[in-house]
């Protein structure tokens, strides 16, 4: 499945993703910014909230990254 795929099926059933593949998408995707800035922050926010221990507070977290799928599909 390309990734893109895995983007659209994650922005299309993100209540059943589990946060490690929001991530692991995410870590994918941030090689492709062309601006370093915006990738280290994103390595930040995916830091901070894969430290949280509750799985619904991350996902809530996570939430908030959703705008990176978007960019991406829409070509960054």
């Amino acid at each position: 499945m390309s990734l893109e795929d895995r983007i659209k099926q994650t922005l299309n059933d993100f209540d059943n993703t589990s946060a490690e593949t929001i991530f692991e998408i995410l870590n994918q995707i941030k090689p492709q910014f062309k601006s370093e800035l915006i990738s280290e922050y994103l390595q930040g926010k995916i830091q901070k909230i894969s430290e949280v221990n509750d799985e619904a507070e991350k996902k809530k977290q996570c939430k908030a990254l959703t705008p990176y799928f978007d960019w991406y599909l829409q070509g960054l």
